[in-house]
């Protein structure tokens, strides 16, 4: 097995989580849950969170625990008994390492949900079983599916207030395939649990034999999450030219980064966008020594044979599969900004390591979350409304369609007199 092969392994035991919902949901318990189950919580953190504060120095069972405790860390949080800020929590079980991000469900924090699920490889989204599909769910999957998140898991929590009933269950899963469905999503998985009581979570309980499928622990440490982002065409953006001027090194010229996608390999002919120079690489250097090849999402630094013109905000690509190259683009954008957008309004688009100014040319349409349909003759984007928009670019952007490659096919928005980001991108 290559060495390639085996870093490959390696990564496929760690699996990139979020948890996704409507308020109340659930999102915090059922995470203080998974935490407690696999032991993945401190004694001193549980104590810290246990519901009654005797004399006893350890927790005899879960019941004891407040589960949502475990991960809302805010004081106001605390207070309000709601989650504001993304959490990220890390578990393990003999078949798989886990980092798990709890989102907000408020509608006004939506633009911490983007955040957490950016970098997911998949999503669990809660759904109250006494609710059934709320507003913010169906708006939470949409974002996930434009987020191209592999796998979307329907857990139906609570299902302790409902007697445990299958018919309840059943209707929200109906309602949810047909949601996803017109969207395109394929990979989708519903289970039933309660996350307060454990059932269906780590444990099949006593509750719910007429569902057959595994439980959610069982459901995420057998996922696929392999991915094939270093088969991808290798992209490079230049975060920083190295130039230490010492007597050692009185020419050295390294470039700094992260490859986003692909494999790199010493000798190998690549092209600097923009400016189209050509080179072969001479050296893969990192802290720990030289490589002979490099793959996404090591860091960093490429030596070339020709000393050609890279700055900050360039891109490394091989010779003959250069990126797109426009001044103009289409993209999906989640507005997260107070202000809304609106056609003819100037912001910074920050892609990778690369800002260009950016106008908004037109508003193509807005999409209704509840039917997926598209408002054709929008006139702006409010905060959380999720439209299709068209940029006219300062100066040429070098990328790829999010459908292609999720790292060189997605950006920010920045508001060019707060400097706050203000939408989420996805090139289409």
């Amino acid at each position: 097995m290559t060495e390639l092969n085996i870093k490959m392994t390696k990564e496929i035991e760690l699996l990139r989580l979020v948890t996704v919902g409507s308020v109340d949901d659930g999102k915090s318990t059922l995470i203080g849950r998974l935490l407690v189950d696999t032991k993945g919580a401190f004694e001193d953190q549980l104590l810290a969170v246990r519901k009654k504060k005797g004399q006893e120095q350890h927790i005899a069972s879960a019941s004891e625990i407040d589960l949502a405790m475990l991960t809302d860390g805010l004081s106001a949080e605390r207070e309000q008994g709601i989650t504001i800020d993304v959490a990220y929590r890390y578990f393990a079980t003999p078949k798989r390492k886990f980092i798990m991000a709890d989102c907000p469900g408020h509608e006004q924090y939506t633009r911490n949900m983007v955040t957490g699920a950016s970098t997911a490889s998949a999503a669990i989204i809660l759904i109250d079983a006494r609710n059934g599909v709320m507003p913010q769910t169906k708006r939470h999957t949409h974002i996930l599916g434009l987020l191209g998140i592999p796998h979307l898991i329907v857990a139906v929590n609570k299902m302790d207030l409902v007697g445990f009933d299958q018919a309840t269950f059943e209707k929200i899963r109906e309602d949810m395939s047909a949601y996803c469905a017109k969207q395109g999503i394929k990979d989708l998985i519903c289970l039933p649990m309660s996350a307060l009581d454990g059932d269906m979570v780590a444990v099949r309980g006593d509750n719910m034999g007429w569902y057959e499928g595994e439980t959610l622990l069982e459901t995420l440490e057998n996922l696929s999450v392999l991915d094939a982002v270093d088969q991808k065409p290798f992209r490079f953006p230049v975060q920083l030219v190295n130039r230490p001027q010492t007597a050692d090194l009185p020419d050295y010229r390294g470039f700094m980064g992260t490859i986003v996608s692909g494999t790199v390999r010493v000798g190998d002919e690549v092209v600097a966008v923009p400016s189209g120079n050509t080179s072969t690489v001479k050296e893969i250097v990192t802290f720990d020594g030289n490589l002979e090849e490099a793959f996404a999402p090591q860091s960093v630094t490429l030596t070339l044979n020709d000393e050609i013109d890279v700055s900050r905000g360039d891109m490394l690509t091989h010779v003959g599969e250069k990126a797109k190259d426009s001044k103009e683009l289409r993209a999906n954008v989640c507005w997260i900004g107070n202000e809304p957008l609106s056609e003819r309004k100037k912001y910074l688009l920050k892609h990778n390591t690369n800002t260009v100014k950016a106008m908004v040319t037109q508003i193509d349409f807005k999409t209704d979350i509840h039917t997926l349909e598209h408002e054709e003759d929008a006139a702006e984007l409010a905060m959380n409304e999720i439209g299709r928009i068209s940029f006219k670019l300062l100066k040429p952007l070098h990328y790829d369609t999010y459908a292609e490659n999720r790292a060189t096919g997605s950006f920010i928005l920045i508001d060019t007199f707060t400097n706050n980001t203000v939408g989420a991108g996805m090139i289409v």
